[in-house]
């Protein structure tokens, strides 16, 4: 969609006093126009075929039909970008959301008085974005079995084999949900993450990653040993690097500086890999507006490291995974289901090999 074309906007919330501060935010914002509220999910359904609308705000705890039964209808039958908005206290509801397909989603206070634009600025940068989603894939399948619990220790300090480090944006907690549910327990792999949320949400994330990986998932913490089968998610608003301590690696979690564009931001994550471990590092870049990971990339493959780029055909807002391959920072695209094994199949190979046959 071109930034000049009107942005038509259904908006969904049990709460007369939401519906109508949400509309009052975008009332006079150029080219955005709300064409219907509903207080449930099934007056929504209704709406969105006398509509027609490009994006959903959606509240979750609604009477009659709930956000989710909502979602799963919509994504089923009619799927359109949904921005859910919920407040701090329902974290767990957002992540359930996203896993239905639900696009991004906005943090609220618990009640939004009238007046009361303090969401305003992040729900326009989340409507920018919908104007860069072409299509809307279906939520990724696989993580949703149960994961059983660990058979092994899973804080026993190995040495890993290779460190990956993960870029993601929009649509990046259901693609980092099916990469991980797909890696095996006992795997030589370290991971550490950045992805764009906010500062409240990080922590509930992990936890929500770890119960769904046979690996450790957890928010990071300030200079901790990097072992082999953990995950580390980097704390919202802040900036995660990899550093060397003697012959082991240690995290570094930072403020971001007037330089990071973005926090968490992947091309600080990656840059600092590029210093510390180039030649056992593996760059993965994830589906996400704008370029944030290009930079550090490019620093990452010319050190000696692997970089994977999301595909178009997986990737829900194919920025991120553009810009770097574009940049010639990426050796290889594949669709977000095919990069978990692709991870273990470089878990134990000379990257300056791999490497060499990309170049071939």
């Amino acid at each position: 969609m071109k930034e000049d074309e009107e942005l038509k906007i259904l908006v969904v919330d049990d709460s007369a006093v939401n519906r109508r501060s949400i509309s009052n935010m975008l009332a006079d914002v150029p080219h955005h126009r709300v064409v219907g509220k509903a207080a449930n999910g099934e007056e929504a359904l209704r709406l969105v075929h006398v509509t027609e609308p490009d994006v959903i705000t959606l509240d979750l705890e609604m009477p009659k039909m709930d956000g989710f039964t909502f979602l799963r209808i919509l994504m089923a039958k009619n799927p359109l970008p949904v921005l859910v908005i919920s407040s701090y206290s329902q974290q767990e509801n957002v992540f359930k959301a996203l896993e239905l397909g639900a696009l991004d989603f906005v943090a609220k206070p618990d009640l939004l008085l009238p007046g009361d634009n303090s969401i305003r600025e992040e729900l326009l940068k989340k409507l920018a974005v919908v104007r860069g989603v072409d299509h809307l894939n279906s939520p990724h399948p696989a993580f949703s079995h149960s994961t059983p619990p660990s058979l092994y220790p899973r804080s026993d300090e190995r040495t890993p084999s290779k460190i990956v480090v993960i870029g993601a944006s929009t649509g990046g907690p259901s693609a980092l949900m099916d990469i991980l549910s797909r890696i095996p327990e006992r795997s030589e792999l370290a991971i550490l993450i950045a992805q764009h949320m906010p500062e409240k949400f990080t922590r509930t994330f992990a936890e929500r990653l770890d119960r769904r990986s046979k690996l450790r998932v957890r928010e990071a913490e300030h200079d901790e040993l990097i072992c082999a089968g953990e995950v580390l998610l980097c704390p919202g608003m802040r900036c995660l690097e990899v550093v060397r301590a003697g012959e082991r690696l240690r995290t570094r979690v930072v403020h971001p500086s007037s330089k990071d564009r973005y926090f968490p931001s992947a091309d600080r994550l990656f840059a600092s890999a590029a210093q510390a471990c180039p030649r056992s590092t593996i760059g993965v870049i994830l589906t996400g507006m704008a370029d944030d990971g290009t930079a550090g990339a490019l620093a990452l493959r010319e050190a000696g490291g692997y970089i994977i780029g999301e595909s178009e055909e997986s990737a829900v807002v194919y920025g991120m995974p553009r810009a770097a391959h574009e940049a010639g920072a990426v050796h290889r695209q594949m669709k977000v289901a095919d990069i978990a094994d692709d991870l273990m199949s470089l878990e134990k190979l000379s990257l300056s090999k791999v490497n060499g046959r990309a170049l071939e």
